[in-house]
């Protein structure tokens, strides 16, 4: 039994994902999820406590994927500007497969619900950037950038870079393609962010 309520708490949530990946898709209520689902809503509150208790169930999804491929990045990769590429380039592919999980990200799929939702996410991006952070000490540490290099500033504007292209990406109608041109931005990230010594 604790197996098939499982399977039906991935359900609910896989049906969100998709509904958030409709480019101009209406508010998410628990009236057209259950409709989308074929079940009363009752059916759904049976699996989860609130609709923002399915929100976080997203959020958790989000996290665990992105966290298990950065500490991995972080395990094998002893470059320190190699590992905040991989993370930059991890999250913007993360965005081109997971549409409507990138609406999560940018809170767009948030308004409306509970302040707590935004709050967990800005707690993820804080992560996020405390790993970019590391990667950059680590870079440092390697003279992989000059010692007057001020490493927060840099993992900051890499963060807001990824946000920038999940926005871009979100807000073409899922058109304009957050890798798009990532070979060609990333050496003119590394030049600002990672400048080599004179």
């Amino acid at each position: 039994m604790a197996a098939r309520s499982g399977e039906r708490r991935l359900q609910i949530l896989q049906a969100i994902a998709e509904m958030l990946q409709e480019p101009r898709g209406e508010k998410i209520t628990t009236a057209l999820l259950a409709r989308r689902l074929d079940v009363s809503e009752a059916a759904l509150y049976r699996h989860f406590a609130s609709k923002a208790q399915m929100f976080e169930g997203l959020i958790e999804f989000i996290e665990n994927g992105l966290f298990t491929t950065i500490n991995k990045i972080g395990a094998e990769e002893p470059s320190g500007s190699r590992q905040a590429e991989l993370i930059v380039a991890l999250l913007l592919g993360f965005a081109q497969k997971n549409r409507g999980l990138t609406r999560v990200l940018i809170g767009e799929a948030l308004v409306n619900e509970d302040a707590r939702l935004q709050a967990r996410i800005n707690q993820l991006l804080e992560r996020i950037e405390a790993a970019l952070k590391q990667a950059l000490r680590i870079a440092a540490s390697d003279s992989e950038l000059s010692s007057g290099e001020d490493v927060a500033a840099a993992a900051n504007l890499l963060l807001s870079y990824a946000i920038g292209r999940w926005q871009l990406y979100v807000k073409s109608g899922f058109v304009r393609d957050p890798l798009a041109q990532w070979p060609q931005q990333w050496p003119l990230l590394l030049a600002g962010c990672l400048s080599q010594p004179a």
